[in-house]
């Protein structure tokens, strides 16, 4: 399928230093993530692919992000083995005024109390902090899971308990496998505050994240984008540019959008888009998902997706 070009009035085709001036003048977008009250940028530096190119690459990025505006910062324990924890440890550790600038996200993946308690611990240090502003259960993908994290001895009551002492300010959940699961996740815990799941413009075609979506505003929960570009194949197929995929993800009204970048570069493209181009309109998203459905790509696209029988 050949790139098409849904609207014109996007950062693409613009030169860098442009992009970069866009970046840097426009205002940041600050958006409520649901009923944390947490008032955060529309953008969140995503935490696995910003450390992919070494430490000091990755500083250089959450110190230009700080500079851009953006307050949210994502991380996950696993994230190379830690190494995304690190580079905000390197980045804010030494100065408390950058921290208090920003709002630090990390995520534990496994599903006991005691196992995500001590994942917990190792965030902590290795981000030089004492307090995460949201702590998410990671990646949750089969039922099984949901049964175990809310069973005797499962994660539900590492979070619970961490966010009453004061550990961690806000608590909720990731995955990307299965919405079905999600739901699960999202009506078995009353403390949960925030959701993470994919925003893409070919989601709607295959096991959708939308219901979740909607259930989760309706609950308040805070709502978080990622995968807005299906881990790279959106646009290595030629379906999209990273700006559609944004002004697609910008048009479902999450309260943040993690965008992965590896460069200073890319970073300037993806926060000068939030910033200045429109999200698309109804019209233009029915257009675009009357185009991608012809694709049947669903699956081979969202390669992280549950494969159906």
């Amino acid at each position: 399928m050949k790139r098409r070009t849904f609207l014109s009035a996007t950062v693409a085709g613009i030169g860098a230093a442009s992009i970069a001036r866009a970046a840097e003048q426009a205002p940041m977008p600050l958006r409520t993530l649901g009923k944390s009250g947490l008032r955060v940028s529309w953008f969140c530096l995503g935490g696995f692919h910003m450390r992919k190119n070494g430490l000091d690459n990755a500083v250089k990025m959450i110190d230009r992000a700080l500079d851009l505006g953006v307050t949210f910062f994502d991380s996950a324990n696993k994230y190379h083995d830690g190494a995304s924890d690190e580079a905000y440890g390197a980045a804010f550790g030494g100065s408390s005024s950058k921290r208090q600038k920003a709002l630090l996200m990390s995520k534990a993946q496994l599903r006991t109390e005691a196992e995500a308690t001590e994942q917990l611990e190792q965030t902590l240090r290795r981000m030089k902090t004492d307090y995460l502003d949201l702590w998410q259960c990671h990646e949750v993908s089969r039922i099984d899971e949901v049964e175990r994290i809310f069973g005797p001895g499962g994660s539900y009551e590492a979070f619970v308990k961490a966010k009453k002492a004061g550990k961690v300010r806000h608590i909720g959940f990731t995955g990307h496998h299965d919405p079905a699961v999600h739901m699960a996740l999202l009506n078995g815990g009353d403390e949960w505050e925030t959701i993470q799941h994919p925003v893409n413009l070919i989601d709607p075609h295959y096991l959708t994240f939308r219901p979740v979506m909607q259930a989760a505003r309706e609950k308040g929960l805070g709502l978080i984008a990622m995968k807005t570009n299906a881990i790279g194949h959106i646009t290595a197929n030629g379906i999209a540019t990273i700006p559609e995929c944004l002004r697609y993800a910008m048009a479902r009204r999450p309260d943040v959008i993690v965008s992965g970048v590896e460069t200073l570069e890319q970073l300037d493209e993806n926060v000068a888009t939030i910033k200045t181009a429109q999200p698309f309109s109804d019209q233009e998203i029915e257009t675009l998902l009357s185009r991608t459905s012809k694709t049947k790509i669903g699956p081979e696209i969202e390669q992280y997706k549950r494969k159906e029988a």
